[in-house]
């Protein structure tokens, strides 16, 4: 973001877009699609108002300097012009989804005094007027225009080659695809005007779920979790060779799974971890190299993992007969890869350490490797709160939204907050008092009556069984909850005009919006290609035609998809990356036998791993400026360190028992154990060969043979399955490959043993 971010207006925006989506998601208010329509249109003004049209765009800090070039080459004047075509393009923004909230609303009488028309916008889909085209067409231009600033040009070219294929498609050679092709018309009305692109599914889980965990990463923050994840973590690991490294790995998991971006990870704990590092005797590249595949591997690690937990319970269909995927399955099969990808990375950083030596760090200051019992409440709490909110059936947005009262009401008690004490009683007394009288509302009113409209919101629900008439425990602790969540609104409420509490809150919500504006551009352009594919055969036609490549290989299929998932991936965020390759490739790992989740997690990986992998990789470009070191040696040592992450898709597609299911996606069970400790038996030393080649040391230094045999004992023991001529040949091949590094292993050890005196 620019330094635009300080004004009122974006404060403002900011603060209302946290407000929305908190309220709008917990209380059906409004209609879905005009939801989104104010949920898209808040995050694409702020957008606008933050993200200049180039990046070289600054206020001039010299004006004296600035003055002496032509007036067209003045930074002022380029400045200027800049924050006016934005504030222009932000009213635009406003009037194009305002326009579509306007006409999905139930108000007739509104619309037809406007001369909108006595039809809402769905019920008139195929019968569009000419002004509900111009405004589309407006819209669609703004929302490629708001995804460019704010991610790349890569997205937005993707969605423009979609709408001119869908286009010029009768007339494009059979090598190009063609079908029926759509005219102008049916493109603005499927990509804009319907719920099928821009304001369709990728925009509705960016609302319903992940703003919402970007809110609660946000104020997770601002009550020191952060600083307590660095603590707990140099509690752990601080007094050991390498510790900061170590360091880095556990917190960056922690961390990452909390912000759900590998970018705002490497930030927020980089700028701990990156400088400990460089004390303790690390490279500036190989630091931040570390930190950057530390940070990448978060959204991997549940409970929350970030924002592609939620994009798959959208986009993850397992056909009739089988049961709906739920949140818990996502973590539970992310699982063990996560631990796995994180061990790879904890055992390259501890060999690396004792080969180059580094240094125990400085242990002197004790203060501020303390563990604070507070935060580590607030931080252990929070998550088990909402894994609990999950495990009793509540949806993700509900659990994240009662894991947040668990936050605020917290951090009003944290010692460590500079407020005063009359400010923190104020504020419990908030809580308190909208509680109470939201209780008290809800046994005054009618049971029944609550149940719809504005009631929803102003009433708690009964304790009573609305059949048998009896308090029931459960039905008591959803009213509490239902309770407690508006509370919290209120003690927002409060904290706002509060002169205390309102400069933090403001950062907090400030920040949240910084942290999600990206990710509404990039779903709202997402949402185009999405329209596009959801009304034209492109998708199947695109699936055919590389299934007729791999000649029905499944590893054939699987790498093809890794190359697309990569380059689809260079300079976009991980979410983005997936939700491309969902929406083109979703179906096709399935019609070869792979179950759907276990495809869309293969997808997300790689997706994931297009944050390291070379030349464009966000994440150690983010890392690389902390460290002050050189982009591309950041961006290899990343790659690198990160390694193991290429390698553990294809372990859980072909060893589905890593994911904790049974083949063909069934129900892991106790038969399926086996298959699981011979997976671990085989992935752990696999993990460890690879780590020992990467950084040249086991017990000791190993010459370059040796660390060309460790590689390759790994490359047996990590790949999953090899055929030929129709014979499985997969457990001789990790048995060589255990062999192979049985034999490193004794060689190494007698060349320590000889080295060590005495």
């Amino acid at each position: 973001m620019s330094k635009q971010t300080g004004s009122w207006g974006v404060t403002a925006l900011s603060v209302a877009l946290c407000f929305f989506t908190l309220i709008t998601v917990n209380y059906n208010l409004l209609q879905p699609q005009s939801a989104l329509a104010l949920f898209v249109m808040l995050g694409m003004v702020l957008c606008f108002l933050t993200c200049p049209a180039w990046r070289a765009i600054r206020r001039p800090e010299d004006p004296v300097a600035d003055a002496n070039r032509p007036l067209w080459r003045r930074a002022h004047t380029i400045w200027r012009a800049d924050r006016i075509v934005s504030i222009v393009l932000a009213a635009m923004t406003a009037v194009c989804f305002g326009y579509v909230f306007v006409q999905t609303e139930p108000w007739p009488w509104f619309r037809e005094y406007l001369w909108l028309g006595g039809q809402s916008l769905g019920n008139r889909a195929g019968q569009e007027m000419t002004l509900d085209f111009i405004i589309g067409g407006i819209g669609l231009v703004l929302v490629l225009e708001a995804a460019r600033r704010s991610i790349g040009w890569i997205v937005p070219a993707l969605a423009m080659a979609f709408v001119l294929h869908a286009w010029c498609a009768p007339d494009l050679p059979d090598w190009l695809l063609p079908h029926r092709g759509l005219d102008v018309q049916q493109i603005i009305g499927s990509t804009f005007l319907q719920s099928l692109g821009v304001l369709g599914p990728a925009a509705g889980v960016m609302f319903t779920y992940v703003f919402l965990f970007v809110l609660f990463g946000s104020f997770l923050e601002m009550s020191g979790a952060t600083q307590f994840i660095i603590d707990f973590s140099q509690r752990i690991f601080g007094k050991t060779p390498g510790g900061p490294a170590k360091v880095s790995v556990l917190s960056s998991g922690l961390m990452g799974s909390l912000s759900g971006s590998a970018v705002a990870n490497a930030v927020t704990t980089g700028s701990f971890t990156i400088p400990m590092m460089r004390s303790a005797g690390f490279q500036r590249h190989v630091a931040a190299g570390i930190e950057a595949a530390a940070a990448s591997g978060g959204t991997l690690v549940p409970p929350i993992m970030g924002a592609g937990a939620y994009m798959m319970l959208e986009f993850v269909d397992r056909g009739p007969g089988q049961p709906q995927l739920t949140f818990l399955d996502i973590a539970r099969a992310a699982l063990i890869p996560a631990v796995l990808y994180y061990f790879s990375l904890w055992m390259i950083v501890h060999l690396y350490s004792h080969r180059i030596g580094a240094r125990v760090p400085d242990q002197d200051d004790q203060e501020s490797h303390r563990i604070w019992e507070f935060e580590a409440l607030v931080f252990f709490g929070a998550l088990g709160a909402l894994v609990g909110l999950l495990l009793l059936g509540f949806s993700a947005f509900k659990a994240v939204t009662g894991s947040l009262v668990w936050i605020l009401v917290l951090t009003a008690m944290r010692p460590r907050l500079q407020l005063p004490m009359r400010a923190r009683v104020l504020a419990l007394t908030c809580f308190a008092a909208v509680v109470v009288l939201h209780q008290t509302i809800g046994v005054l009113i009618p049971s029944t009556a609550w149940q719809s409209g504005w009631l929803e919101f102003l009433a708690a629900p009964s304790w009573r069984h609305p059949v048998e008439g009896t308090v029931a425990g459960r039905l008591v602790f959803d009213s509490l909850l239902s309770s407690s969540i508006l509370g919290t609104i209120g003690m927002l409420v409060f904290a706002l005009l509060h002169p205390n509490w309102r400069p933090g809150m403001k950062l907090a919500m400030t920040r949240a919006a910084q942290n999600g504006v990206s990710l509404v551009a990039a779903s709202a352009c997402v949402g185009i290609i999405i329209g596009i594919v959801q009304t034209t055969p492109i998708a199947n036609d695109f699936g055919e035609a590389i299934k007729q490549v791999v000649e029905s290989s499944l590893l054939l299929a699987l790498i093809g998809i890794m190359i697309c998932s990569l380059v689809l991936g260079m300079g976009v965020p991980s979410v983005v990356c997936y939700l491309l390759m969902a929406t083109l490739m979703g179906s096709l790992l399935g019609e070869m036998g792979v179950d759907p989740l276990a495809a869309h997690l293969f997808i997300f990986y790689f997706g994931m791993m297009s944050m390291v992998t070379p030349p464009v990789s966000l994440a150690a470009y983010a890392t690389a400026s902390i460290a002050g070191a050189k982009i591309m040696p950041t961006s290899l040592a990343a790659f690198r360190f990160a390694l193991v992450g290429f390698t553990l898709p294809y372990m859980f597609i072909y060893r589905p028992s890593l994911l904790l299911m049974g083949e063909g996606g069934q129900p892991f069970t106790r038969g399926d154990l086996p298959d699981l400790a011979v997976a671990l038996v085989v992935a752990v030393p696999g993990i460890v060969a690879l780590a020992a080649s990467l950084t040249g040391y086991l017990k000791t230094t190993l010459s370059a043979p040796m660390r060309a045999l460790a590689f390759l004992a790994a490359l047996l023991m990590l790949i999953p399955k090899l055929e030929i001529a129709g014979r499985n040949f997969g457990g001789m091949v990790d048995s060589s490959g255990m062999v192979l590094f049985a034999l490193i292993l004794v060689i190494n050890w007698r060349q320590a043993n000889r080295q060590t005196p005495g």
